[in-house]
């Protein structure tokens, strides 16, 4: 390398760096608003899981995740690499060519570990109150491990889809989309909070115990998103990409903008109040919802796609709670996976190069093959050590069933 490229080469992999921590900071925002979300006593439990799935999703990328995603194979069958596949990294140089980015390949291990990890935090919130602590666990190591990369070796490892024109700049699909497929599967085999349907069907609400918590945990993800969207450029070092990035970033944050003032505004319509869960999953919607493609909208595009895919995140969670009885108390089928779904066909609106067949059949692609092999794995840890937690003990609180101890040991109490 000649001096200018060893500069460009340090610049792109602090950017890299800096980028992925900014990233990693978002699991401190799933848990906040997770925790927010949440009884009070259900809170330590839901806090044992996302500092757990975080710490098994880097061990599991680390031992096969990685190498499995961006390991040789043949654009359908990715190469099984297993056992220490960062450590094969840790010498490597990515890129290559006048156009490719040059980076130490052990910051893109670093800034693709914490995307997995999010793509598990998605499912944290979804089956939160009612499911074991250690079936969770179990479930994270094969998400984490072996599901999650796969379908991301077919689009960001060089695989089929990416070859067929699918499009997903930072992962409204592979990620977002990701991470709610395998929320569903597991909610539809572990059913309803108890009290939540009446026989009747009647739908009763279950507030969370703190929204100061729960606003915090959104404020943290919307700086995290700068991370995520803006590192998935994987360059910094020239003039073209710096204002490529910048515009990333603003985008990003009009569309969190946008998704929360149409949510509010449609929540005020329809009911007669400003309701503050629905503003906050409006702002993660426009997030996800510009996830897909940061880059080629206007601002004012990416505030309309934010804006949209606000409206849908409160019309979606309406109808999974009293249309289909689909129990998911943070709302994350909906914001991950319905607008996620909206993200990946947004492309269209901005990218010449985007195809309706090509963003379909991406979407029916990672649904499908993350839906079934996730029920899957669900339905063997239902039939072996079980996935719902006793009656009794979801009626006391998880907190003391499956951790011994309470968030709010103050305040807490049984039937809550």
């Amino acid at each position: 390398m000649d001096q200018i490229t060893e500069l460009s080469y340090a610049l792109d992999t602090l950017y890299f760096l800096v980028m992925g921590a900014l990233v990693m900071w978002m699991a401190a925002g799933f848990t906040m608003l997770e925790a927010g979300l949440v009884r009070a006593k259900n809170t330590a439990e839901i806090l044992t899981k996302n500092v757990g799935l975080y710490s098994i999703a880097s061990i599991m990328y680390m031992l096969c995740g990685y190498g499995i995603m961006y390991g040789d194979g043949n654009g359908l069958i990715p190469g099984l690499s297993m056992l220490g596949s960062a450590d094969n990294a840790a010498s490597a140089v990515t890129g290559g060519g006048d156009d490719a980015p040059y980076y130490s390949n052990l910051s893109d291990f670093f800034f693709q570990v914490v995307f997995v990890a999010t793509a598990m935090s998605i499912v944290s919130g979804a089956v939160a109150e009612r499911m074991k602590l250690w079936a969770f666990f179990l479930f994270s190591v094969v998400l984490t491990g072996f599901i999650y990369p796969i379908q991301g070796y077919w689009k960001w490892g060089g695989g089929w889809l990416d070859e067929l024109g699918f499009l997903d700049f930072a992962g409204s699909g592979v990620v977002h989309l990701c991470g709610a497929s395998a929320a569903l599967a597991g909610v539809l085999l572990l059913g309803a909070r108890k009290g939540k349907y009446s026989s009747t069907g009647a739908v009763k609400a279950i507030p969370g115990c703190n929204l100061p918590l729960a606003t915090l945990g959104t404020l943290i993800l919307w700086l995290g998103w700068f991370g995520f969207n803006g590192g998935s450029e994987l360059k910094v070092s020239d003039v073209a990409e710096a204002n490529a990035v910048a515009l990333v970033f603003v985008n990003t944050n009009m569309a969190a903008a946008g998704g929360l003032v149409a949510a509010l505004l449609l929540a005020r319509g329809w009911f007669g109040k400003a309701d503050l869960t629905m503003a906050l999953n409006g702002a993660l919607a426009g997030l996800v919802a510009i996830t897909a493609e940061p880059l080629t909208p206007t601002p004012l595009l990416a505030t309309l796609i934010g804006g949209i895919g606000g409206l849908l995140v409160v019309v979606s969670i309406v109808t999974m709670d009293r249309v289909f009885k689909i129990d998911d108390p943070v709302g994350a089928i909906s914001v991950h996976g319905v607008v996620g779904i909206w993200g990946l066909l947004a492309v269209l609106l901005s990218n010449p190069e985007a195809s309706l067949a090509a963003q379909l059949i991406g979407i029916l692609v990672i649904f499908a093959w993350v839906f079934l092999v996730s029920g899957l794995v669900w339905a063997a840890l239902r039939f072996t050590i079980g996935i719902r937690v006793p009656e009794e003990e979801e009626y006391e609180g998880v907190d003391i069933g499956e951790c011994g101890l309470e968030a709010y040991p103050e305040f807490a109490k049984v039937g809550d």
